[in-house]
């Protein structure tokens, strides 16, 4: 499972929450999302540990922590809902409209 980081500084780096992280166990992995259209980190993060104690006891202590001047928010991540395209709202129903249009112009 993978911890959620929020609230994070746009500057901090993979190796920033590494640091952190490894004072609770062995880090194993470190996601920093990008923003698509600016290129920029999004301001939040996930993290893998090798077991779910370790990841339990940085949720624990770090949750509501003041981090590089910001109060972050550390739980577990929730599951990718694989029924959310996450297109920003426009795949599909664009399409449809397209359609709606062609058959009110048929009259």
């Amino acid at each position: 499972m993978a911890i959620y980081v929020g609230n994070l500084f746009y500057e901090v780096t993979k190796e920033d929450l590494q640091e952190i992280f490894a004072e609770y166990g062995t880090v194993t992995r470190v996601s920093l999302p990008i923003d698509r259209e600016t290129g920029k980190k999004r301001g939040f993060g996930f993290v893998e540990m090798s077991t779910d104690e370790e990841e339990d006891k940085a949720i624990e202590t770090l949750d509501g922590a003041q981090w590089m001047g910001r109060q972050i928010k550390v739980n577990k991540a929730r599951p990718k809902d694989d029924n959310f395209s996450g297109g920003g709202g426009d795949g599909g129903g664009g399409e449809r409209k397209d359609n709606f249009s062609r058959r009110n112009n048929r009259s």
